[in-house]
């Protein structure tokens, strides 16, 4: 299937945008290597990715025209939201965005227990009839997409549905892939990668870190 550091007040003394001082703020947050792990995207890289993707929407949807982002929680969401708000800076026109939550749809729910239900936020006007696209941090296995194609074919019949994520890692399980990708960032199964947002984790950043206990094992093999 295919889916196609100036602080606030010097900020306002230079007449930065409120994009360019998160932007400033979010730059080398992290060492290159640190205890978190890898870093493999800054701030300001993210804030260029965002910008790169939303010009690619505009190019490819002819302006955005009947366009709605819908964020799949956690991080998924906040990236809709910027991804809307940039669409708009840029062309003044509205994409709106919000949250398609997954968990009743998750095909491993029975395997990890109880979790708690997010909220799903339509924004006004619905998705029948309307372009909608998925937005996600990280594609992996595809499992997650595919949840919420069953998400939203039950609050609407969208006429197309495409797909955005910052970071795409490999390893599908599903034939899966997205329409607008960030970074292609190849990695082994023993890795793992964390995408730090502001709204959630008050930076941002993508690390490349060892599953726990991968360490061990690579010791003991050898």
């Amino acid at each position: 299937m295919s889916f196609n550091d100036p602080s606030r007040e010097a900020g306002k003394e230079f007449g930065m945008t409120e994009h360019a001082q998160d932007s400033a703020r979010n730059q080398q947050v992290f060492p290159v290597d640190g205890p978190n792990g890898q870093v493999i995207l800054t701030g300001g890289d993210i804030a260029r990715i965002v910008d790169r993707i939303a010009h690619q929407i505009l190019e490819k949807t002819r302006g955005a025209a009947d366009t709605v982002l819908l964020g799949i929680p956690t991080r998924g969401t906040p990236l809709a939201a910027r991804l809307s708000r940039r669409i708009h800076a840029f062309e003044e026109v509205d994409a709106p965005a919000g949250a398609l939550d997954i968990t009743l749809y998750r095909d491993d729910l029975r395997l990890r227990g109880a979790r708690a239900i997010g909220p799903t936020e339509v924004p006004p006007g619905g998705i029948d009839g309307k372009r909608v696209i998925l937005v996600d941090d990280v594609l992996f296995s595809g499992r997650t997409v595919r949840a919420a194609l069953d998400a939203l074919a039950d609050i609407g019949r969208p006429r197309q549905v495409q797909l955005a994520v910052l970071v795409d890692r490999g390893h599908r399980e599903l034939p899966i892939r997205a329409d607008y990708v960030g970074k292609n960032l190849p990695t082994a199964l023993a890795e793992s990668v964390k995408v730090l947002l502001r709204e959630i984790d008050d930076t941002d950043a993508v690390l490349l870190a060892k599953e726990p206990g991968a360490a061990a094992s690579e010791a003991a093999a050898r």
